[in-house]
């Protein structure tokens, strides 16, 4: 189901927009927008969440998780 939003626009802007009515669907454009504003928004949180996640974890020496790896590895 859809749903309406309003936009408050100079009238200046507007009729500019009009010059390019014939070649800009601005409804589809500004829906595009925001689509991609809210999954960069998401993207954002997530990285938030993910970092608070690993600020509890404990800070491994350099090369530390290589050489686990390698060692897992090597007993199979």
């Amino acid at each position: 189901m859809n749903t309406v939003i309003g936009v408050r626009i100079s009238r200046r802007l507007k009729e500019r927009m009009d010059r390019f009515k014939d070649r800009v669907n601005w409804a589809e454009e500004i829906r595009k927008f925001l689509e991609e504003k809210v999954r960069e928004l998401e993207r954002e949180e997530v990285l938030q969440r993910v970092e608070e996640m690993l600020k509890d974890l404990p800070i491994q020496p350099r090369g530390a998780i290589s050489s686990i790896v390698r060692e897992d590895r090597d007993s199979h």
